[in-house]
């Protein structure tokens, strides 16, 4: 359900701002998506599993929280985002 360190690293490579950038929105948008991801294959296999999807719902409102945060600041850089992503249509 978590992701490897690995995979964590390339997306901070991915979508960083900066040289040493880790904790820019763009950063945190991604790392939570694919927690997101993950959490969602897991739920296809166990149905019932209620604490893990408190979880997933407190992700889901922190990546909507950070979304909200980055396209007040910066328009552009949200639409870059959500599409990399594909998180909206």
């Amino acid at each position: 359900m978590s992701i490897s360190a690995e995979r964590k690293q390339a997306l901070i490579k991915q979508y960083a701002v900066g040289k040493d950038d880790t904790g820019s929105p763009e950063v945190q948008v991604a790392i939570l998506t694919e927690r997101i991801v993950n959490l969602t294959e897991h739920f296809k296999d166990h149905k019932k599993d209620n604490h893990s999807r408190r979880g997933l719902l407190k992700m889901v409102n922190s990546r909507r929280s950070l979304l909200s945060y980055l396209k007040d600041r910066d328009e552009g850089r949200y639409t870059k985002l959500i599409q990399s992503l594909g998180l909206r249509k």
